[in-house]
Formats: C-alpha cells, structure tokens, sequence
C-alpha cells in the first residue's frame, strides 16, 4: 500500500463508530455510491475502505464496563445484595463500594455478562450504564 492509504487507514482505526457512519454516509453522497450494498464483498475505492473501517469499529467494542451510577437509599440493602453476588466482596467492602459514585462494577466483560449485571443490579434498585 502507498504511504497516504496506509495513514488514512490508521486514521479509519482510531475514529467512533459514529464518525465512521457519518463517513459513510459523506462518502456515499460524494461517490454516489451505495456502501450498504457492498459490505460482503466490498468494491475498489475509498467508500469500500470507509465500509470496512465501519465494521471494524464495531467489532472493536467487544469489552464493556458496567458503573454504577447511583443506589437510592431504600434499595441499598438489595443492591448491596447485587453487587456481592456479580463481585467477591465482603459486605463491608460492598458498602465502601458504594460511598463514592460512580463506580465501575464489572470491567471489560462481554456484552451478555455485563447486560446480565445490568438486568440484576437494575431489579435490586440501581441506576447502571453500560461503556
């Protein structure tokens, strides 16, 4: 590959999947183009590269964080409960925890584990994101 085709690859590695759609969709309205439709096999030129940084940025986020964002006071005892189970903390170590907020809980987990900490945190009381 030549010197500029390698730099905007790189550059294709490091932006969001959200930059990479807008990418898309500018280089599709430029080339008048379809990019959708070449995703399995791809076609010569900047918009294939643009698909392919597209799918790449997505397969990028296979870790995920789970925070807990806050635990009301009448929910505390339940979400104490959560954490210990989805954690190997005590339940001294659990109410320190959750002093200071937020708070990672689960950190790089798979999509299914950190939705399935979700779910359980969420039912005992807890407001929870996912990055």
């Amino acid at each position: 590959m030549s010197t500029t085709t390698d730099e905007i690859i790189e550059k294709l590695k490091s932006i969001t999947l959200l930059e990479a759609s807008e990418l898309v969709t500018q280089l599709e309205q430029t080339f008048g183009v379809d990019v959708s439709a070449s995703m399995g096999g791809g076609f010569s030129g900047v918009p294939g590269e643009g698909g392919g940084a597209n799918v790449e940025v997505a397969e990028e986020k296979t870790s995920f964080n789970v925070i807990l964002q806050e635990v009301p006071g009448d929910k505390r005892v339940a979400v104490l409960k959560a954490i210990r189970d989805l954690t190997s903390l005590g339940l001294k170590e659990a109410k320190e925890f959750t002093t200071e907020l937020p708070k990672t809980v689960k950190d790089s987990v798979s999509k299914d584990e950190a939705d399935a900490a979700v779910e359980q945190l969420q039912k005992a009381g807890a407001t929870v994101k996912i990055e």
